[in-house]
């Protein structure tokens, strides 16, 4: 009778559940109090036989452990409940979750593609592993040129010594995109190409192994030198602002004649002079020029009856400008504190 007792109450012991702490202290009294009813076994344990009583007091003592740990279990579970329900307020709104930011030279990138995209320029890819003939011999480069030296540029593969346009290398610049797509198209077009360049350069402040270009083509009837420099003139303000004036000084590049280089009035002291123009109130930030006959004809398209126009730029020389950023090298090391610097430049 006594064991039937012992095992009804185990099992309510086993079944025990609280809503609060209140709760936990009715249990407490309920069954190990002195007026609990594991207690109240005691009365009925004096008139057992004495060989059973070993046996049976064995089991109250199972019965007040179980239930000792039950209710200490119930009274740990809600004291963790409660100090969740302290530190989290289940009713408030999420937390904002921190996000990333868009690289400052992806910025910039965007924004030069952008200005250019509103005056009918289209987006057109080219690989970075690509062979001397689209890169150099396509772009009219002489055989001797220095840009086909190893000191210069990446070689991946010399596939025929007795044939340079044979050559696999990395592209030094995004000219060959060009050559690529002229290749395949007629005119008139008017393309775009950005992306990552390289060349075997010592890497410091001011010149990196890798860097980034957007260079611009227009191929057409009849155009002229005064269609090139009216687009960078758009270019230049809505880059640098409304104030910003452009100069136009000849240069050379094998692929274009006449050729030039761009500067722009120095946004930093407006053109009075300072010692990031080095005084002069002008910094280049591209070159340009007419596309050259040979390049023109070596891709297929008739240079008596079209003509055009090219520009390249760096993506990080236009960054330097635009956020006064010092030091290549900070573009390509991810160091957060530099990066977070541009939170707001989306």
């Amino acid at each position: 009778m006594l064991l039937e007792k012992i095992a009804s109450l185990l099992n309510e012991v086993n079944q025990l559940t609280a809503k609060n702490a209140e709760d936990v202290e009715k249990l407490r009294l309920k069954y190990l109090s002195k007026k609990g009813e594991i207690n109240a076994l005691m009365a009925d344990f004096r008139n057992v036989a004495g060989d059973e009583k070993k046996a049976i007091g064995m089991k109250i003592n199972e019965l007040k452990q179980v239930a000792t740990e039950k209710i200490n279990t119930l009274k740990e579970s809600l004291t963790y409940s409660e100090s969740l329900h302290d530190t989290y307020d289940l009713t408030r709104t999420p937390a904002p979750i921190a996000i990333g930011t868009r690289h400052p030279l992806t910025v910039v990138q965007n924004e030069i593609i952008s200005i250019f995209q509103h005056m009918g320029f289209i987006m057109a890819d080219g690989p970075e592993i690509d062979d001397d003939k689209h890169v150099f011999t396509m772009l009219n480069f002489a055989p001797d040129h220095p840009a086909r030296d190893m000191q210069d540029t990446f070689f991946i593969e010399q596939s025929n010594p007795n044939d340079v346009t044979k050559n696999i290398l990395l592209r030094s610049h995004t000219s060959g995109d060009q050559s690529h797509y002229m290749e395949t198209h007629q005119p008139p077009f008017r393309i775009l190409c950005p992306g990552r360049v390289y060349r075997n350069e010592a890497i410091s402040a001011r010149a990196h192994c890798f860097f980034h270009q957007v260079e611009g083509l227009y191929v057409d009837k009849n155009v002229s030198f005064a269609d090139l420099k009216q687009v960078l003139l758009t270019f230049a303000r809505e880059m640098f602002g409304t104030n910003t004036k452009i100069r136009l000084r000849p240069s050379y590049f094998p692929f274009t004649e006449p050729s030039a280089e761009m500067d722009i009035t120095c946004n930093i002291c407006g053109g009075t002079g300072c010692s990031f123009c080095k005084h002069t109130g002008w910094v280049e930030i591209l070159g340009c020029g007419m596309v050259d006959p040979n390049v023109l004809e070596a891709c297929g398209i008739d240079s008596s009856i079209y003509s055009g126009y090219a520009f390249g730029m760096g993506v990080e020389r236009i960054t330097n400008l635009k956020y006064r950023v010092n030091d290549l090298r900070l573009f390509s090391e991810n160091d957060v504190r530099f990066l977070k610097q541009f939170t707001s430049a989306l």
